[in-house]
């Protein structure tokens, strides 16, 4: 019998590019979508089971205990992620709560592993390179309620015997991405000839396509890994150089606009990760 993976946020940007990297190897694929939710064709052929709810956050753990049995593997990649509002969003409350309730659901139905999504910014982001022994310093709902929620299923899981990964997400792009993002502002102004104002664009970060952290994550999830993993490319880039790089697949470095938008006073100085050797 196949392996059975259950996958949280399969339609999101990370959870997209997740399935199908999973959809690779010999597992029986069951996803969690919204009531309603159009799942596009490319994926009811790699998908066993499709499971709807009204909100996965606010299911009892009676019914995360029926839903998760027989299921050797959850991949819980749903959270609250809206651009512009995420950071400091209540709604972290709700998911944090949710995912306590996803957790002691997996308990009573004997899960074997569980992988969660965590970020960069659960670290203390003064320390400019980060491993997974960084000391851990959020300063936003969203990254505390990360932190919360690693913490928690870390010391409930290993009370249970259940494994537990934890993927620490670094700055993603490309495919699929909210077009409220920076490759999708870039990309719109630059076709249509537009100026596209930047920032100072001095920032370092540790940019990696969706698709390889996708990658990532399923082998992780395959994998015997435990504890925090860094889902990054380990490789420093200034925001003016990625920039740059775009502009020049249009030919267009004179539509960016650097120092035109204020710098954010909380926006950390360098972001970079130490990859987790898989």
């Amino acid at each position: 019998m196949s392996r059975i993976i259950l996958i949280t946020g399969a339609m999101g940007f990370v959870g997209r590019q997740l399935l199908q990297s999973i959809s690779k190897n010999d597992v029986s694929i069951r996803i969690i979508v919204r009531e309603g939710k159009k799942i596009p064709n490319e994926f009811l052929g790699i998908v066993d089971k499709i499971i709807e709810t009204k909100d996965l956050f606010a299911e009892s753990v009676k019914w995360w205990e029926d839903t998760l049995k027989g299921v050797d593997t959850i991949i819980h990649a749903a959270w609250y992620v809206e651009p512009g509002k995420y950071l400091y969003s209540p709604k972290n409350i709700d998911c944090l709560i949710g995912t306590l309730n996803l957790a002691r659901g997996a308990s009573k139905a004997s899960v074997r592993r569980f992988v969660g999504i965590g970020t960069c910014f659960e670290y203390d982001l003064t320390c400019d390179v980060l491993t997974t022994e960084t000391v851990l310093n959020p300063i936003t709902p969203y990254a505390g309620a990360k932190v919360a929620a690693y913490y928690a299923l870390s010391q409930y899981f290993a009370s249970t015997n259940i494994e537990i990964a934890w993927c620490r997400l670094f700055y993603l792009y490309g495919e699929g991405e909210d077009r409220r993002r920076l490759v999708p502002y870039l990309r719109q102004k630059l076709e249509a000839g537009d100026p596209a104002k930047l920032s100072h664009g001095n920032q370092i970060r540790d940019m990696l396509d969706v698709k390889e952290a996708g990658k990532m994550i399923g082998a992780v999830a395959l994998g015997d890994t435990q504890g925090a993993v860094n889902i990054c490319s380990g490789i420093p880039v200034t925001i003016r150089q990625f920039a740059e790089k775009i502009a020049d697949q249009y030919k267009r470095r004179d539509l960016l606009v650097f120092g035109a938008r204020e710098e954010d006073p909380i926006d950390p100085k360098c972001v970079v990760g130490v990859k987790t050797e898989l």
